[in-house]
């Protein structure tokens, strides 16, 4: 009973994420699902023909194709749900084992990848999946696996050959993506180690000689690292965490084991050789850059977000670059009335001729300048504005949740007998 309390009362930060062409940005926070069609200019009205609400417990991954045409949510409710951005209808619905905690999709949009809780990650085959057909109902096939830890983050390779995994046991695993992703993916190229903590985001440099690209990837060690994944190999660390502390733009708590904050989210900035980051506490985004000539990482600029608490919980952006959409926010906060407290921002002046993000200029846009504007924000916010004392408390909750999630919890020898014990599959077995 005391488990499932706790589940009950679990936070879930909320998140962002944004057509590859700009047409839609979609929020998730909770179990709600929120889209803004930019193209028309209006809320886009999601349909389930399954009768069942869109989501019955937290969206913890959102996703969309590569070329736009679909989104994908997934979460705590062990529901994959696949979205047609054309009408809006979910096409398809898949029913996981375990919760599932990040997703991604094939370059060619032909197959959704799902990992859970369990360190499993699933492949379905959306072909047959149309706009105008009854709603699907698909299998999920295991294709690799992380042994039993949970999966944080999943993408793949400009390229598509490769499906890079990252787990809470600070490893990145670089798997070779079949040609026929239906029997198992069971060619390793490489695991990028060094991560001292649990490894929360990745994202992929694109170079234009080398269409492998390269990746970077955020973690609760408080730095960026920067890979050659066909090798394996660490090309740079960003102390990330450590430089905006000594610049004092986050305040230390006191804690050893939280001397210096975890990155939260990270996304490469099209055109250019910036990489956007998220820190734990941070009012704010940090901008890396990135000399791929070189292949180092190097502290850019610090955008502060003044005038409201706003910690960021997660960033999206399109191909063209022009805008970082950041979302901040969490669900099923203790003592407040609002199921989801969420605040959408947007930044611009990323240019594309030049690179250098020494003379970049970012500006933090005001409501009225976001497109779409105010429609745009009570949609995705969910409605009235929220208090900006309120959001103060949101801050430690983010931190004291991802911790929870994420840092693998120790127990005494006795402890770990008592709950191998208790296992659901020893109860079947017995």
């Amino acid at each position: 009973m005391e488990g499932e309390h706790s589940r009950d009362r679990e936070v879930a930060p909320a998140l962002i994420a944004v057509d590859p062409a700009e047409q839609s940005v979609a929020v998730a926070v909770g179990s709600d699902l929120r889209v803004f069609d930019l193209q028309r200019g209006c809320p886009a009205s999601l349909a389930d023909d399954s009768g069942e609400p869109y989501h019955k417990d937290s969206i913890r991954a959102i996703s969309y194709s590569r070329r736009g045409k679909l989104l994908v949510s997934a979460g705590d409710d062990k529901l994959v749900k696949i979205w047609s951005t054309g009408t809006w209808r979910c096409i398809c619905t898949v029913l996981s084992e375990k919760r599932v905690s990040a997703v991604a999709i094939t370059n060619d949009g032909l197959f959704v990848c799902f990992a859970d809780k369990f360190g499993v990650v699933w492949l379905v085959d959306v072909d047959g999946c149309h706009e105008n057909q009854a709603l699907a109902s698909k299998k999920a096939v295991p294709i690799l696996s992380h042994y039993c830890s949970i999966i944080t983050s999943l993408e793949f390779s400009p390229d598509g050959r490769f499906i890079v995994s990252a787990d809470r046991d600070f490893k990145i695993r670089v798997t070779t993506f079949p040609n026929k992703p239906l029997d198992g993916a069971h060619e390793i190229q490489s695991f990028c180690l060094g991560h001292t903590e649990f490894v929360s985001c990745l994202a992929f440099v694109c170079a234009s000689d080398f269409l492998t690209g390269f990746l970077v990837s955020g973690s609760g060690d408080s730095t960026v690292r920067l890979w050659d994944i066909i090798s394996g190999s660490l090309l740079d660390t960003c102390e990330v965490g450590a430089e905006v502390v000594l610049a004092g733009l986050v305040k230390s708590n006191g804690k050893e084991e939280e001397s210096f904050p975890a990155v939260t989210n990270l996304c490469a900035i099209p055109n250019s050789s910036l990489v956007a980051v998220t820190i734990q506490s941070l009012s704010g985004i940090v901008l890396l850059s990135c000399n791929i000539s070189d292949k180092t990482l190097a502290l850019g600029k610090v955008i502060s977000i003044t005038g409201e608490v706003f910690i960021p919980t997660s960033l999206g952006i399109s191909f063209s670059g022009k805008l970082l959409w950041v979302v901040t926010g969490v669900s099923n906060l203790q003592g407040i009335d609002s199921n989801s407290l969420t605040r959408v921002r947007a930044v611009s002046g990323f240019s594309e001729t030049n690179p250098d993000s020494v003379k970049l200029e970012p500006k933090v846009l005001e409501d009225n300048d976001i497109p779409c504007g105010v429609q745009l924000l009570e949609k995705l916010q969910g409605g009235d504005s929220i208090e900006k004392e309120v959001f103060v408390a949101t801050a430690e909750t983010l931190r004291t949740a991802m911790r929870n999630l994420l840092v693998k919890k120790q127990y005494t020898a006795e402890k770990r007998e008592f709950r191998k014990r208790g296992r659901n599959d020893r109860k079947i077995k017995q």
